[in-house]
């Protein structure tokens, strides 16, 4: 597993750097990735299959680094011709994972989350089981949390509306069979621990003057400074037992304390996980080197 694991961490990190652009969705591909374990869990897949798909969740907004910073941080909804912008991240996703050695098994997720099973998603416009299967349960996962977290022009909804919306999707937007699994794992109670978590235990916050997602990760002790990446605010970490906040300063960060931190520790864990469960064999030949897959994969989905 030696060859595995930088490969791994490589992406975790371009997806998270990605992400950090984003001031309103701190935790997202964490939550997703989540999601999707679970759901996959939940259907019975193996836990290969459940590694390959949590890992999906992961990276599946990784084309989100071609979107401009007005388009991608709009305070409002968006234009048609924007949101023709956003949803070109798919495909972009798909073509920046190049060369990867990696590729095969993610691409499904990054390429076709947003396809649909009556066929008006994209990036292809894919109807039903034509949809590959990452994809159809990346969708689900993506979608919840998008209903489920607050933006800059709405606040987020609770569990309980946004299952009610994909029960009423079931077979349009969303895949039936997988989608019923997902709506009983909602009711259970199940997914309440990641809703509003940007990782195990640590609830996301806000900050306390403009309103974007501040995250606070696990290495963040009482006294320690964090700061907003869109007003640059500076607040304060507050905690008690398992219980987290923040308190804001009035002092701006410098420059060198606003540049994007990623969550290595989280990343870590994640690697560790991803590695227990994933074979070897899917990205290695007979003499053990890794190989390229994404050549092929990307000819047969007609991005090459």
């Amino acid at each position: 597993m030696k060859h595995i694991k930088p490969l791994l961490q490589s992406l975790f990190i371009m997806a998270s750097m990605v992400e950090a652009r984003d001031t309103y969705t701190g935790g997202h591909l964490w939550r997703v990735s989540q999601f999707s374990r679970l759901l996959a869990e939940k259907i019975g897949l193996s836990n290969r299959e459940v590694a390959r798909i949590s890992l999906g969740g992961f990276l599946h907004d990784l084309g989100k680094i071609s979107i401009p910073d007005t388009i991608l941080g709009k305070p409002g909804p968006l234009t048609d011709e924007e949101y023709e912008v956003i949803k070109m991240h798919s495909e972009v996703g798909a073509r920046l994972l190049g060369d990867h050695p990696l590729a095969g098994l993610v691409i499904d997720a990054i390429l076709s989350h947003h396809e649909t099973p009556l066929g008006n998603g994209y990036p292809h416009g894919l109807t039903a089981h034509n949809i590959p299967m990452d994809a159809r349960i990346v969708g689900i996962c993506d979608a919840f949390d998008a209903m489920t977290s607050n933006r800059s022009y709405r606040k987020g909804m609770s569990v309980k509306k946004a299952l009610t919306i994909i029960d009423s999707e079931l077979g349009k937007q969303f895949d039936r069979d997988y989608g019923i699994h997902f709506l009983e794992l909602g009711h259970e109670g199940i997914l309440d621990h990641i809703v509003e978590h940007s990782e195990p235990g640590i609830p996301l916050q806000k900050c306390p003057v403009c309103g974007p997602t501040i995250v606070v990760t696990r290495k963040h002790r009482s006294g320690d400074n964090v700061f907003c990446r869109s007003c640059g605010g500076e607040a304060i970490v507050e905690r008690t037992g398992t219980d987290i906040s923040i308190e804001p300063t009035g002092r701006k960060g410098l420059l060198a304390e606003l540049e994007t931190d990623v969550d290595l520790d989280l990343i870590t864990e994640l690697v560790q996980e991803a590695v227990i469960q994933l074979d070897e064999e899917v990205v290695t030949n007979r003499t053990g080197h890794l190989e390229p897959q994404v050549r092929l994969i990307a000819k047969e989905k007609g991005l090459q």
